[in-house]
């Protein structure tokens, strides 16, 4: 139960603020689109690219046990984020 808990408020917490929530946002405002159609498309989508993510982890699990993933994909994270502010700091 605990590993449950913290798979929600990790994933909670990464969805804070970003780009997917904001353009849900930005649907909700639309004075034409019921509030409830904007929420159950949104939560439909979350609920199928989680799928998909869970399945390629599954798999990937798999078939990548040698492979260190998580170091990978924290080098990936760092690396993403390096780029940004480089490419920050240039248009500046």
């Amino acid at each position: 139960m605990l590993k449950l808990a913290a798979v929600f408020v990790a994933v909670f917490v990464a969805e804070l603020g970003d780009k997917t929530q904001l353009a849900t946002l930005l649907f909700a405002s639309d004075k034409d689109l019921p509030a409830i159609h904007v929420f159950i498309a949104a939560a439909s989508a979350l609920v199928l690219s989680t799928a998909l993510a869970v399945v390629a982890g599954n798999l990937g699990g798999r078939y990548l046990d040698m492979v260190p993933l998580k170091a990978i994909s924290g080098a990936g994270f760092i690396a993403i984020g390096l780029w940004i502010l480089v490419e920050h700091f240039r248009a500046s």
